[in-house]
Formats: C-alpha cells, sequence, structure tokens
C-alpha cells in the first residue's frame, strides 16, 4: 500500500496532530504528514511538528482582508505539498466554500460532539446544559455547512453527575485519539465511499453504528465507545 499524502490543519496544542505523528512513526498509518499549517503563529502544534522534522507554515487569517483571501492563501500553502488528504484537527476557522470544493471528499475535520447535536463552539457545555447522558466526537467530511459534513466515524463518553465542561473535554479528547487516526487509516486504505450524503465503509453503512469497549476501532464500524 502506497503511502497517502496528508496535510493537517491546526490553531492550538496539537494532541491530535501527535497522535498522527506518533502512528506514522509507528508504521501503524500509511501516511506522510507533508507538513502542518496553523492560523495561529503561536500555536504548540507548530513545535509539535518542528520536533517531528515536518515543516511547517503560518498562514494568519488576521493578515487578510476577507475569509476568502485567506482561504485562497492557506489553499496555495497547502497544495505546495499536493496532498491526498487534508486533516483539520482543532482547526479554528471557517473555511471558505471555494477551499471546500477544492479539498471535497479530501478534506476532513474532527468535531467535539456527536454531530448533528452541537455544531460549532462550546458543545461541552451545551451538552451539560442540555442533560446529555451520553456525549461523544466525530470526524466527518467537511461542506460547505459548517460541522454538517458526511460523518465517518463517532466516539462516545458516558456523562456523568459530576462532570464539568473540562472534565468532559479531557474524556472526548481521549475517543478523539481512537477516533481521527482510525478515519485517517480507512481513507488510506480506500475503504471509505459517499453515497447520497451518506459515508460507507467497505460499500456497506454499519447497521448497529455500535462499537464495544474493548473492541479494536481500527477494524470497524463506524462508532467507538470509550
Amino acid at each position: 500500500m502506497s503511502e497517502l499524502s496528508v496535510v493537517v490543519l491546526v490553531s492550538g496544542n496539537g494532541s491530535n496532530l501527535q497522535v498522527l505523528i506518533d502512528h506514522a512513526n509507528a508504521g501503524t498509518l500509511p501516511i506522510v504528514i507533508r507538513a502542518v499549517v496553523s492560523n495561529e503563529p503561536d500555536a504548540y502544534s507548530l513545535v509539535r511538528a518542528g520536533k517531528a522534522g515536518i515543516p511547517s507554515h503560518v498562514v494568519d487569517n488576521r493578515s487578510f482582508d476577507s475569509p476568502r483571501e485567506f482561504c485562497r492563501a492557506l489553499a496555495e500553502c497547502v497544495d505546495h505539498y499536493d496532498p491526498g488528504l487534508v486533516v483539520l484537527a482543532g482547526f479554528m476557522r471557517i473555511l471558505h466554500p471555494e477551499f471546500v470544493a477544492h479539498y471535497r471528499n479530501r478534506l476532513i475535520n474532527l468535531h467535539p460532539s456527536l454531530l448533528p447535536k452541537y455544531p460549532g463552539l462550546h458543545t461541552h457545555r451545551r451538552a451539560l446544559e442540555h442533560g446529555d447522558r451520553v456525549h461523544g466526537a466525530s470526524v466527518h467530511f467537511v461542506t460547505d455547512e459548517l460541522d454538517a459534513g458526511p460523518v465517518i466515524i463517532q466516539g462516545r463518553v458516558e456523562v456523568e453527575a459530576p462532570d464539568t465542561p473540562e472534565t468532559l473535554q479531557r474524556k472526548v479528547q481521549a475517543v478523539e485519539h481512537r477516533i481521527l487516526p482510525t478515519a485517517v487509516l480507512w481513507i488510506a486504505q480506500q475503504r471509505l465511499s459517499v453515497q447520497g450524503g451518506q459515508v460507507l465503509l467497505d460499500g456497506a453503512v454499519d447497521p448497529e453504528q455500535g462499537l464495544s469497549p474493548g473492541r479494536d476501532p481500527m477494524s470497524g464500524p463506524k462508532t467507538v465507545t470509550a
């Protein structure tokens, strides 16, 4: 299997970037991370990239007069590496439709909720405010509508009485570290397709949308329980 060329877009600490780096270095993901690009000059993700010997770039959205100009500069930077996949791993900017169209079906996002619940920000607080007993994260293909693209895989966590937005964030982050490399692996293995706005794994929809806690998510199906 040939290695998939990947560019990762980040804005913050980059723990999910680190997970991808670690899997790539261990040989458990057949990918090469060609570059890391951030809109934030001080993002720790850039330090992680440097330590791993991965080229990194800053495209600061505040340097541009419009989101369209920012996204055109971002695309120019990304296209230099000719990626087969662009991963949004904590990238905190809404992308212009031109950018989304340019990378259609090779642009994925990691979002901290069980979509379609809670698109946008403050997902952990919103889950607690609504009294949810189950929360989680989703990896999905990016479309023009915010956090509304076809879901590839989700990870679930239980919401318990003592939970705060901070404790829930830590729980969800642990499951993010499982589902993001799984989604990237499936894409690298060319196991995914999209039909009628729905993601198929090996040509089929997972009928149960469930996974026991002890099962390896790298083999499927499309929902992981922490």
